[in-house]
């Protein structure tokens, strides 16, 4: 049997919001908000701990700017950690973190360990829009503000120079070619996105913590109209992450030999079997399919190898929702029904997306729906513009072998074709979409093509461009003559005569 000062397990979960939509709660920072939702999973974990504390990991918060945010948290616990960090930007990080603690504890470099975040984007964006600066309502200066993000955060010059430098124009890239790939029409896209959403409000609506508990309808999500607005083809604003939240979560992970000594019950245990990640490019126009996430493939595969787990032997799978082509892609690269719902904790569009942390949530609702009922999930986290994959299992009872996971992510190589740039001339469309305004109408379009010597294309347009690619889905495939001036597109369609036409 293996050790069981090797054998990680959840023992504790916490999470909340603050308020919830249309409902703004009075503000509150996010490290206090990660301390009330620590406060909760160890008084779930039912084990006075606190000064047992090794390890301390906190995911960025980008709400507000802390310095060493998991020594402001150990000081209020009274806890005296040997190991802390805090992670850059990524939404997978919760999931690689908890691999990573799981891996620790079965190196025997820690014994107890927590992992944390939460971010208060709605009381920041309120307070600043009321004229006041969260410091004058007495919080933290260490150093305070919000969290800067760089250039490098947005994309690759290559990206900048495309337009393509925030998730709302980059990820309906990812949604229409993968669309194409799977014969589906920009209608038929939008109607799996709806349904499988409005399944996802569902378990929103029972969650305690979510930030919108409202019940949407496949109809409320699919139809353009009032609020719910076309952002970028296809994706209405109900299926885009909602990031001004207030909400935090926190996890107690200890070895199995420490909860057995603290007298927490069997059926209360989560036993972490581990996963796996990889990176692709971070220059989205440096991979060669947008169709497919390679870096999820390889994560996948990992995991159910070393677990010897099929993907039909998961009772739960929860999947980051910052928008729907995420969640389709681990459908379909678990090759599961796509009528599957990968999801308990709500989505990121009605539990609410507080950036880095979602994933985090997940782990504590998975945890809650594993003590009632099912054996195994997979829990997964995406980062950056489908950059960064990881997945990781978490079971009821251990794996024969304990730990199996693998924290350290592989990292992918660029697999896309050749550049071409300032180019003139017959591109056939390898993805695009079209961002709209406010008024309804297309007003920036995204193209990604490939000229007819197999070198890559990729700018944006204007309005009247925009019109041409709005069709999304429906316009992948075909050729278009296109003119390059420094990333501004001018995109024409090809009127393509019939046989008489060409006989005559």
């Amino acid at each position: 049997m293996t050790d069981p000062t090797r054998v990680p397990v959840v023992i504790g979960v916490g999470d909340l919001r603050s308020g919830r939509a249309g409902a703004p709660a009075d503000p509150r920072e996010p490290l206090d908000l990660i301390h009330e939702a620590t406060l909760a999973a160890i008084a779930d974990s039912g084990a006075d701990l606190a000064t047992r504390i090794d390890t301390i990991h906190a995911i960025k918060t980008a709400s507000w700017n802390y310095d060493d945010l998991p020594g402001l948290l150990a000081e209020r616990l009274g806890a005296t950690p040997e190991h802390t960090s805090t992670t850059p930007i990524g939404g997978h990080w919760p999931a690689a973190l908890l691999d990573r603690i799981g891996h620790d504890i079965a190196a025997g470099t820690s014994t107890v360990a927590l992992l944390v975040g939460g971010e208060a984007q709605a009381s920041a964006t309120n307070s600043y829009k009321a004229g006041t600066d969260p410091v004058t309502l007495g919080w933290t200066t260490a150093p305070g503000g919000p969290a800067p993000i760089s250039n490098k955060d947005l994309g690759s010059p290559a990206m900048q120079r495309a337009g393509m430098i925030v998730p709302t124009r980059v990820y309906p890239l990812f949604e229409n070619r993968l669309s194409h790939d799977l014969g589906h029409s920009r209608e038929k896209s939008l109607d799996w996105s709806a349904t499988l959403y409005a399944a996802f409000s569902e378990f929103a609506a029972e969650n305690p913590a979510s930030w919108n508990p409202e019940r949407r309808t496949a109809d409320d999500i699919r139809t353009i109209a009032g609020k719910n607005r076309l952002v970028t083809d296809p994706y209405p604003l109900m299926v885009n992450a909602m990031p001004f939240v207030d909400q935090a979560a926190a996890v107690v992970v200890t070895s199995l030999a420490v909860a057995r000594e603290f007298g927490v019950p069997d059926d209360h245990l989560l036993y972490v079997w581990g996963g796996a990640g990889a990176t692709e490019p971070s220059d989205v126009l440096a991979r060669g399919d947008f169709g497919r996430s390679a870096a999820l493939d390889d994560a996948l595969r990992r995991t159910l190898s070393a677990s010897d787990l099929r993907p039909g032997d998961f009772d739960i799978i929860d999947a980051y929702s910052c928008f729907p082509v995420v969640p389709k892609l681990l459908i379909e690269q678990l090759g599961l029904p796509r009528d599957t719902v990968p999801s308990v904790t709500g989505g990121h569009s009605f539990f609410g997306g507080p950036l880095n942390s979602y994933t985090l949530h997940s782990v504590v609702s998975v945890a809650k729906r594993l003590r009632q009922d099912g054996e195994l999930a997979l829990v997964h986290g995406n980062g950056g513009y489908l950059t960064y994959q990881h997945v990781v299992v978490l079971g009821c009872a251990p794996h024969t072998d304990g730990y199996v996971g693998d924290p350290e992510h592989v990292l992918l190589e660029p697999s896309a074709p050749e550049t071409a740039t300032d180019y003139s001339g017959e591109v056939q469309i390898v993805t695009a979409t079209a961002e709209f305004g406010r008024d309804g109408n297309p007003s920036i379009g995204f193209l990604v093509g490939l000229t007819p010597d197999g070198r890559r294309i990729s700018g944006q347009t204007d309005a009247t461009g925009a019109a041409v690619l709005a069709a999304g889905a429906d316009i992948v495939g075909e050729t278009v003559h296109v003119t390059d001036d420094g990333g501004i597109l001018t995109v024409t369609r090809i009127e393509h005569l019939c046989p008489e036409e060409y006989r005559s």
